[in-house]
């Protein structure tokens, strides 16, 4: 690499060269020679110059060329440094920084790059450099290393010029004071912090402008050289009090840098006001006094701790939890309450920096042993935050005691044992799966619905006894989590089909329950077999099947039977009215009351035969449901009961009455016969009819039927709703047993029901309930 970057160098020189020297023909051995002989006379040039160190370097930095200059100047000679990175040369500030590898980038996009830096000599001094890189390139243009020419500007005229360009390019005030305490050099940045102007200044006491501790640091008492007393404070920022012109003063901090001149040691001090810092940290003690309240309130105990395992801060539960005093405990080390484990994660090794070894643990509940002053010991749990301080990284550790969870965890083992006793108690098949669709845990039912051993299906996929469904209920995909893509189907019975060990397949219903575990969610998935209840289900369609065209044949029987038995029966009432006309009187007595009896046969059975036909349509034959008025139901029905109302001189009154949603009709049979068979079974006295209705809170209404007839004993509430149920005789009251069963029909076919409130000679209440519900 070297010889190609010589022949870069030399190359150019020869093409210089041949630009003003005449043409020749030469042969490939002269050009050689020729070379060779260009390249030494280069090396000796460069090492000839002892005031520039000159060296080349590869792409990467390394040093492949070395001259007296570079060894004088940077201290190493060429066989300590070539082959070496150049990034040696810089302060360690900036390796860590990349600057080494941020010039060359610099230098390769520009062709060559100048600055005027710190550099660091072989001993570790420091000095100011001048420094020329440029990128040294092929004739076709790739880049072959860098060249580097410096020189220390210490050692140069211009030296006190540039260094006038350092100090006036500092952010901060920077004053150069000799040793008897006067300024001979500053920046405009002093000039505008110090309100003076440069003339006012130079040679001028500093105490002027700082009046206690930054002279007293430069004069030597008698025991110390100047130089032994500014080395006291080298490097630290002190904190003094500057003064203005106006005589306004105000906090500054110091940094002092000596320097060596032809007139002695000289003193250069940064000068940064720090008045934004000052609030800051008065600001910053509010928040400690704060951050003190916050530890003590705090419900667990805290104990701050340094990185040397140093106990520096607590709270008042920190003493009760531990048993110490407060006076006891800071200062010492933690592992006198905490034994093992805690300082371990603060006391960096030696490959981690304190904050590397923290950071493992933080945010994180670390389970240890506490130790109390009596020396009982008992479980904690670590929370663990860094804070950074003028001391460098405090840890804040939140304990807390975790006896009572310890001992509910033991208590939780011992109910995972129950669990388990309950999986194999249950009477279906139970098997336990995570979120990947494994099986983690099942029954003995479950190896025998299935036909497998444990051993077989503990840790493989779900579906190879449920092929599809159950896993992919469990698996979330990426909008969904776990959790939500169960929640769908927990408590759900859900039809899937089984596999068996023998391939043959079975129906099954799962019912999935979500448990939460260590692992994750788990899913415990009872799994019945419904092989069985499929054929019941299959069997109970049929029947219901064919109990359905069973009911439609007869209720279709029952219509016909009805309509056919109404024609010979009007035949047989005919003429037995006929015989009854013509002959009543003419024939003997008995006759005369067998006809009679006929005639009142065939009227009854009439009655009977129009009931039934009327029974068998009340739940099938209404209209559409629609939004009606009840009260209009109801005056329809008193107009139907009119003659009987007028001749018993009944008396039916009633409340404001809703509009339903229901079948008008329907509806109007219901209040007929409820209010009519109030009339008909009435005492004494006058019949009193009251109906009215009332919501019971928005489901449904409630309508009432109220008389003071003869009432009826509790123990045929039941009975008089059942077709053909009467409780008196013939003799006694008219009719066929049929018209409260019709009603309950009705309400049945409405959505409703009916009940009676009844005590014998008491009257009785009749209520039926309608839903409350919009138009259908």
């Amino acid at each position: 690499m070297t010889e190609k970057l010589f022949a870069v160098r030399s190359s150019v020189s020869s093409t210089a060269a041949s630009a003003t020297a005449p043409k020749r023909n030469t042969s490939g051995h002269e050009l050689a020679e020729a070379l060779r002989e260009s390249e030494e006379r280069y090396r000796m040039l460069l090492d000839g110059i002892q005031k520039y160190a000159i060296f080349m370097m590869d792409t990467q930095g390394r040093i492949l060329s070395w001259n007296a200059g570079a060894e004088r100047i940077k201290g190493y000679t060429a066989d300590q440094i070539i082959g070496h990175n150049f990034s040696c040369f810089f302060p360690p500030e900036d390796i860590k920084r990349g600057r080494p590898e941020e010039v060359l980038r610099i230098a390769a996009a520009s062709g060559r790059h100048e600055e005027q830096s710190m550099r660091v000599r072989k001993d570790g001094s420091r000095f100011l450099a001048g420094v020329t890189f440029t990128a040294l390139r092929d004739p076709v243009g790739n880049l072959q290393g860098f060249s580097e020419f410096s020189h220390d500007l210490s050692e140069s005229k211009e030296s006190e010029a540039k260094y006038r360009g350092l100090l006036e390019a500092a952010p901060d005030a920077m004053v150069v004071v000799n040793v008897a305490g006067e300024i001979v050099l500053l920046n405009v940045r002093a000039e505008k912090e110090f309100g003076y102007s440069r003339d006012e200044l130079i040679g001028q006491k500093v105490k002027n402008i700082i009046p206690e501790g930054f002279a007293e640091r430069l004069i030597a008492d008698g025991t110390r050289s100047a130089a032994e007393a500014l080395a006291q404070q080298i490097g630290t920022g002190i904190e003094l009090i500057g003064r203005r012109k106006d005589g306004s003063e105000f906090p500054i901090e110091l940094m002092l840098s000596p320097l060596e001149s032809a007139e002695g040691i000289l003193v250069t001090a940064a000068i940064r006001d720090i008045s934004v810092r000052k609030g800051a940290e008065t600001h910053l003690a509010q928040m400690e006094g704060r951050y003190r309240g916050l530890l003590e309130a705090a419900p667990d105990a805290m104990v701050v701790v340094n990185v040397a395992g140093e106990i520096v801060l607590l709270n008042v539960r920190a003493e009760k939890e531990f048993g110490y005093s407060r006076d006891e405990l800071v200062g010492q080390k933690v592992k006198n309450i905490i034994p093992e484990g805690f300082a371990e994660r603060i006391i960096a090794d030696g490959t981690r920096s304190a904050a590397e070894a923290l950071a493992q643990q933080i945010g994180m509940g670390i389970e240890l042993i506490g130790r109390r002053k009596d020396g009982s010991e008992f479980p904690i749990e670590l929370m663990l935050s860094p804070l950074e301080s003028a001391e460098g990284i405090l840890v804040t550790a939140a304990i807390r005691d975790i006896s009572v969870r310890k001992g509910a965890e033991t208590h939780l083992a011992q109910m995972e044992g129950r669990y388990r006793g309950l999986l194999e108690a249950a009477p279906d098949a139970m098997v336990v799966v995570n979120v990947a669709g494994e099986i983690v845990l099942l029954n003995v039912r479950a190896e025998k619905e299935f036909g497998y051993s444990r051993d077989e299906l503990v840790g493989q996929k779900v579906k190879n006894i449920i092929p599809e469904g159950f896993a992919e209920r469990i698996i979330a995909d990426g909008t969904r989590s776990a959790a939500e893509a169960l929640a769908q189907q927990i408590g759900m019975g859900i039809e899937l089909i089984g596999r068996r060990k023998d391939g043959s397949e079975f129906p099954i219903e799962l019912m999935l329950s979500p448990l939460e575990s260590a692992e994750g969610i788990l899913v415990t998935a009872a799994i019945r077999d419904i092989s069985v209840r499929q054929k019941a289900e299959k069997h109970l369609v049929k029947t219901v099947g064919e109990l359905k065209r069973s009911n439609d044949e007869l209720r279709q029987f029952a219509y016909v039977s009805s309509h056919d038995l109404q024609e010979p029966l009007r035949m047989v009432s005919s003429y037995t009215q006929l015989l009854a006309k013509r002959y009543k009187g003419r024939l003997d007595s008995d006759a005369d009351e067998f006809i009679a009896y006929a005639v009142d046969g065939c009227n009854r059975m009439q009655g009977l035969i129009q009931d039934l036909l009327t029974y068998s349509r009340a739940g099938t034959n209404g209209k559409a449901l629609h939004e009606i008025s009840s009260e209009d139901a109801l005056r329809v029905a008193l107009t139907n009961l009119r003659p009987t109302i007028e001749q018993s001189g009944a008396v039916v009154t009633h409340d404001s009455l809703p509009a339903v949603t229901t079948d008008a009709p329907q509806l109007t049979q219901v209040f007929q016969n409820l209010v009519g068979n109030a009339i008909k079974y009435r005492g004494h006295e006058v019949p009193q009819v009251h109906v009215s209705a009332t919501n019971n809170g928005g489901d449904e209404w409630i309508f009432s039927v109220r008389d003071n007839g003869l009432g009826i004993d509790p123990q045929y509430f039941e009975r008089i709703f059942i077709i053909f149920q009467r409780l008196h005789g013939r003799e006694e009251f008219e009719g066929t047993g049929i018209g409260l069963a019709i009603c309950k029909k009705i309400l049945e076919r409405l959505g409703g029901r009916i009940w009676v409130e009844s005590r014998p000679e008491k009257g009785s209440t009749f209520y039926f309930a309608l839903p409350d519900t919009e138009e259908k």
